[in-house]
């Protein structure tokens, strides 16, 4: 797998992670502060619970921004991969949440993506044939230069 597809893949696992976080810190603010939405009717028992949407989407959309810049190297494609090992294995755990805020469909469509990324980003990891501090280190003489 060459760099430019290793970049391709941390840039569509960022824009998959940003637009999803984004819509999720949304639907959350909709339905904690003004009971609107989906979400309104699982915090309408424990508005507390709230929190951890909150700060679960928030975080993933920091992941996003720092997988946008991030070098296609072994270790940002291991970081990315356990991102949605993380956030899949959530979505599994928590998946009664999807079906009583009536968002199946959210559910099996961003489970599915945390899981094509996984396999992506280990793609992408174990193609990268030279580790990160090889690569970062590597002297004028490596890299071509005389």
């Amino acid at each position: 797998m060459t760099i430019a597809i290793r970049h391709i893949i941390l840039s569509a696992n960022a824009t998959f992670l940003l637009a999803a976080s984004a819509g999720g810190f949304a639907s959350d603010v909709r339905g904690i502060f003004f009971g609107l939405g989906p979400v309104a009717r699982v915090v309408a028992e424990a508005p507390y619970a709230g929190l951890g949407f909150i700060e679960a989407h928030g975080l993933a959309f920091i992941l996003g921004i720092l997988m946008w810049r991030a070098q296609p190297a072994r270790g940002w494609h291991l970081a990315a991969a356990a991102i949605h090992v993380l956030l899949g294995t959530a979505n599994l755990i928590f998946w009664q949440l999807f079906i009583v805020s009536d968002m199946l469909l959210v559910g099996y469509v961003t489970t599915a993506l945390h899981g094509l990324f996984v396999v992506l980003q280990m793609s992408a990891a174990i193609s990268a044939r030279m580790p990160d501090s090889a690569a970062l280190h590597a002297g004028p003489i490596s890299c071509g230069y005389r």
